[in-house]
């Protein structure tokens, strides 16, 4: 099975502590969502283990232990926005801190495996497309040599973002607007030598050289790994999202960047957090239902890669 951490939270951030502490236990409770009292506990034994996929903004915390994640596949979606702190107010510095935390992981783990998000695209008054362009390229001028692949999306309306989005007068674009920003964009990218692709955007941008992208991307675990992965689309995901299967073992609402646009937005300062706990956020509490995660390995067999 491969394990996402995390689509619901920032553990690299904040929780890395905790992240290498299961690690070493070899297991972790995750919650259902939809259903907290329903808890299951996930094997994270390298037999069972086919990779990892990490989400941040910030994985400073890790970068010196590394080495702990031993023989296991991983690589990281690292997302790298041009906005301040009106719209990431947790966020460290882009300039001081950020860029250079991007380009320290690439140097230990490789460019391959570090992924550039540029996403949400979101667009007002202030982030203007041109404004766009311009800290792209920016951006792209730093990052080109730490990184093979940028992903972008635009903006989604998620019911719970409606609110803190408010004061940020978010301009909704057109198909063709976003199809022209989406290409400009891309032609920066193809001038850094670096491949673009979208997350689960159901326009098609294929016109402007943009794929459809996959954030957990079989392709790259197996390049990564050396072996075959047999696994299938994953079902829990929007139409348009080009993942395989993953189980997710963050949890929501104790994510501290606080991003007005974020989807795994939840009441803050209501989830205890012990790094001990194989719970990343909460406590298991009487009534809960705990039962064992059925791991598949999707592992065939090694490959000779080229």
């Amino acid at each position: 099975m491969i394990i996402s951490a995390s689509r619901r939270t920032d553990i690299p951030a904040f929780y890395a502590d905790w992240f290498f502490h299961r690690l070493r236990e070899g297991f972790v409770y995750v919650k259902n969502p939809m259903n907290p009292r329903q808890i299951s506990r996930v094997s994270l034994s390298p037999q069972v283990v086919d990779g990892m996929v990490f989400w941040t903004k910030n994985p400073a915390p890790m970068l010196g232990r590394l080495e702990e994640l031993g023989d296991i596949p991983f690589y990281f979606q690292f997302t790298l926005n041009p906005y301040g702190t009106d719209v990431e107010p947790g966020v460290p510095s882009k300039g001081e801190v950020v860029v250079h935390t991007f380009q320290k992981l690439a140097s230990i783990v490789g460019r391959e495996r570090v992924v550039w998000r540029y996403d949400p695209i979101l667009l007002n008054t202030k982030y203007t497309a041109d404004y766009h362009i311009r800290y792209f390229e920016k951006l792209a001028d730093r990052l080109a040599a730490s990184t093979q692949v940028c992903t972008i999306s635009f903006l989604d309306l998620y019911k719970n973002i409606q609110k803190p989005i408010r004061p940020l007068d978010i301009r909704w674009p057109s198909a063709e607007k976003m199809t022209d920003l989406a290409g400009r964009l891309a032609e920066i990218a193809r001038e850094h030598g670096l491949v673009m692709q979208s997350c689960a955007e159901e326009i098609d941008l294929d016109a402007v050289g943009i794929r459809h992208g996959s954030c957990i991307d079989k392709a790259l675990l197996e390049r990564i790994g050396g072996y075959r992965l047999e696994v299938k689309p994953d079902k829990n995901q929007r139409p348009a999202c080009g993942c395989v299967e993953s189980v997710d073992i963050g949890t929501y609402g104790c994510c501290r960047h606080g991003c007005l646009y974020c989807y795994a937005r939840r009441d803050q300062g209501k989830t205890s957090y012990d790094p001990q706990s194989p719970l990343l956020c909460g406590r298991v509490e009487e009534g809960d239902r705990i039962t064992e995660r059925k791991m598949p390995v999707f592992r065939l067999d090694s490959m000779e890669l080229t």
